[in-house]
C-alpha cells in the first residue's frame, strides 16, 4: 500500500510539474490577495496584526479551494480515473495519494510563503511561527476536505461552484482553530488548547475523507 501511495503521488506530481502555471495559481492568489489587505487598511502596525490570522487563513482556504477541483478532473477526461476503480488497488489509497500530492503543489507552497505575509503585516516572530504551525497543520485538511467536494461534483458543469459551496462550511473549524492560536499567542496566552484541536480535527479527516472520497467517486462515475 505504501509503494502504491507512493506511486500515485510521484504520477501527481510529474503531472503538476508539467502544469507549472496551474500548479503555482494557488501561490499567487496568495500572495497576491494577502499582500493587498496592507495597501487597502493602511499601514496601522496595529491594526494589521489584528487581522492578519483572520486575512491570512481566509486567503490560504480559498487558494486551496482554486486547485482542488482539478484533482481529479483530468484523470477523468482522460480515463485514467476509470482505470484506477476498475484496478484491485485500494480506492482509498489511490485517493490518499492524490491527496498528498495536491498538498504537496498547493498546501505546502502557502505554508512557506506565511512567513513573508507575516512579516508584511508588522507580526512578530512567536505570532509567524504559530501560523505556520497552524497552516502545516490546517492546510491538509483543506486538500482531504477539497477531495470530498471534487469527487462529489466530478463532471458537473458547475463544479467549481458547487465545491466552494460545499466545503467552505466544513472548513470553517479549521478556520476558527488556526486563527484561534495566532490570537492567543498575540494576547499572551498559550495557543496550545487551539493547536491540540486542530490536531485533532486533522486526525478526524485524515480517517474519513479518503473513505468518503472514494465512496462519492464510484457514485459519481456510476
Amino acid at each position: 500500500m505504501i509503494a502504491l501511495l507512493l506511486a500515485v503521488t510521484r504520477r501527481d506530481l510529474l503531472l503538476a510539474r508539467r502544469r507549472r502555471i496551474e500548479a503555482l495559481l494557488p501561490l499567487g492568489f496568495f500572495v497576491v490577495a494577502a499582500g493587498l489587505f496592507p495597501i487597502g487598511v493602511g499601514p496601522e502596525p496595529q491594526t494589521l496584526r489584528q487581522i492578519a490570522p483572520g486575512v491570512v487563513w481566509v486567503c490560504a482556504l480559498l487558494a486551496a479551494m482554486l486547485s482542488v477541483t482539478q484533482m481529479f478532473a483530468s484523470d477523468h477526461q482522460d480515463g485514467s480515473l476509470e482505470q484506477m476503480l476498475l484496478s484491485p488497488q485500494p480506492l482509498v489509497v489511490v485517493v490518499a495519494g492524490k491527496v498528498l500530492a495536491h498538498w504537496l503543489t498547493s498546501g505546502v507552497p502557502l505554508v512557506l510563503a506565511a512567513p513573508l505575509i507575516g512579516v508584511l503585516f508588522d507580526m512578530r516572530a512567536p505570532a509567524i511561527a504559530t501560523l505556520v504551525a497552524t497552516l502545516a497543520l490546517g492546510t491538509p485538511i483543506l486538500s482531504l476536505l477539497g477531495a470530498v467536494g471534487a469527487a462529489l461534483t466530478l463532471g458537473l458543469r458547475s463544479g467549481a461552484a458547487l465545491v466552494f459551496l460545499l466545503v467552505l462550511p466544513l472548513t470553517v473549524p479549521a478556520l476558527i482553530f488556526g486563527t484561534g492560536a495566532v490570537g492567543a499567542v498575540d494576547s499572551g496566552l498559550s495557543p496550545q488548547a487551539h493547536l491540540s484541536l486542530l490536531g485533532a480535527l486533522l486526525i478526524v479527516t485524515l480517517l474519513g475523507a479518503p473513505l468518503a472520497t472514494a465512496a462519492a467517486l464510484r457514485i459519481s462515475l456510476d
